[in-house]
């Protein structure tokens, strides 16, 4: 279906929402309630802070992407949107970039008044006897796309509207008055034929003059302003494509440090590059992985140990990484391994053959922090997303369903809410205590996956991506 979500972003603010889907769309949503418009005498009047949970309502969208056909390697280029970024906000319009397997765009969102022609010389209204649409000099008109308007009634050549004997003494210009304010997206930039494989992540620098881009095998560089050009900062292929032994999975920039970036691999290392060092950044500053116990390894070792996605924390500090089995903390000043691992799908483990047999041993699975930094989530299957505390001493986890009733598998199996963990919600549901299927003993639906979310920047909210729907999630 072309209508499932494949990208989920929160913009730096907090304010915006974007959605990417399969069929090459960009849905934007705004938060609508009114946050922090409470005058001073009503705050002091009020002993307590009252809750208010963001809420967002639809904005616009476009079509992003369009399904294309490469010639010369007689491949299909499929409209999904893979990523969207959120870009520097300037001049009260939103600036995102968004990419398929190919290309990427750069796109302008900004409200926009709906220009429409309010007088005119003509009286139309005394055509209606004639046939014509009556209408006054005042009547609202029908936009075009390019900000005009247009009225059949306006139409000179039209031979049924009265002339006065004489003439008209004089002639008034037409008034053109901008009506009510329309979301309009343009494409500043297209940045193409730069990646000879998929690409799998974007990310803005925070310097917001420059991106990355990553496909299985290179990392390039981008400047916003410059779509003929980039360079290219990392390239793991081999002289010979047999020695090839890991690609590259996902890739990220710094939040902090425009210098800084870091990129894990199907082998599941993360490393992390100054471009300082050299303009091809081929050798890593810092190496985080986690090295497998003797006697350990199987033929699905190395396929689990794929990270799918990383991200950094808010204060720079920490990279949190997802594989397919575990979520794990990293900090960047200690690359011995990581400082805390939690279990997401250890009961899967005996069921690794029949997920591979399906593929879903393959299924790319996101994670996310809150602004905090104090809990992070991931998805899994049957629509489910795990949220666990990582502040020191707190080892307990959430497990949440994405549906309209989260409570509906709670119910042949109640527990006690976690005290450290606040009901998202009100779904609460203790996770990873048992080997069950879900942690609870739910059986796995394999065909529904919860591989996208995000978190909100300031507050504990969640977005989170179920096939074609969009749930959001608060504390």
């Amino acid at each position: 279906s072309v209508d499932i979500i494949s990208a989920i972003e929160f913009d730096k603010s907090g304010d915006h929402l974007a959605t990417g889907d399969r069929g090459g769309r960009v849905v934007l949503f705004e938060r609508t309630d009114a946050r922090g418009n409470a005058s001073r005498t009503e705050l002091e009047r009020q002993d307590y802070s009252v809750p208010r949970h963001p809420e967002f309502r639809y904005k616009t969208e476009f079509q992003s992407h369009e399904p294309e056909f490469d010639y010369l390697k007689s491949l299909e280029i499929e409209e999904k949107i893979n990523k969207i970024k959120w870009g520097q906000t300037a001049n009260n319009a939103l600036f995102i970039l968004s990419t398929n397997d190919k290309t990427i765009k750069y796109w302008k969102v900004q409200d926009k008044k709906v220009k429409r022609i309010s007088v005119m010389n003509l009286d139309t209204s005394q055509s209606a006897d004639n046939g014509t649409t009556s209408s006054s000099s005042t009547s609202s008109s029908r936009g075009l796309p390019n900000g005009g308007s247009s009225e059949k009634s306006y139409n000179c050549a039209n031979n049924d509207l009265p002339f006065p004997p004489g003439g008209y003494a004089s002639l008034r210009l037409p008034v053109v008055t901008g009506q009510e304010l329309n979301p309009v997206a343009r494409c500043r930039r297209v940045y193409a034929h730069a990646h000879d494989y998929h690409i799998n992540s974007i990310s803005n620098n925070s310097d917001g003059e420059t991106f990355i881009s990553a496909d299985d095998l290179r990392i390039n560089l981008w400047n916003l302003e410059i779509n003929s050009q980039s360079f290219n900062i990392v390239d793991v292929k081999p002289a010979n494509m047999e020695d090839l032994t890991e690609v590259i999975t996902c890739a990220e920039f710094h939040p902090t440090h425009c210098n800084t970036l870091a990129y894990s691999s199907s082998k599941g290392a993360i490393r992390l590059i100054d471009l300082r060092q050299s303009a091809l950044c081929d050798n890593h500053s810092k190496l985080f992985e986690e090295h497998e116990a003797p006697g350990s390894k199987s033929f699905f070792t190395e396929i689990i140990a794929s990270v799918s996605d990383i991200k950094f924390a808010r204060d720079g500090r920490h990279i949190l990484s997802r594989d397919y089995m575990t979520l794990k903390l990293w900090d960047l000043n200690m690359d011995s391994g990581p400082v805390a691992t939690f279990q997401v799908h250890e009961h899967l483990r005996p069921k690794l053959c029949d997920l591979y047999e399906n593929d879903s041993i393959f299924d790319k699975f996101e994670c996310c922090l809150s602004g905090d930094g104090h809990r992070l989530a991931t998805g899994s299957y049957s629509n489910l997303f795990r949220v666990f505390g990582c502040t020191s001493g707190n080892t307990e986890a959430t497990t949440l369903e994405a549906s309209r009733n989260p409570m509906r598998r709670q119910v042949a199996n109640p527990t006690r809410p976690t005290r450290t963990l606040t009901s998202l919600t009100r779904a609460v549901r203790r996770g990873g205590e048992n080997a069950g299927a879900d942690g609870n003993g739910n059986s796995n639906d394999f065909s529904t996956k919860l591989l996208h979310l995000a978190w909100h920047p300031t507050e504990n909210s969640i977005a989170c991506a179920a096939g074609n729907s969009l749930y959001m999630y608060y504390a």
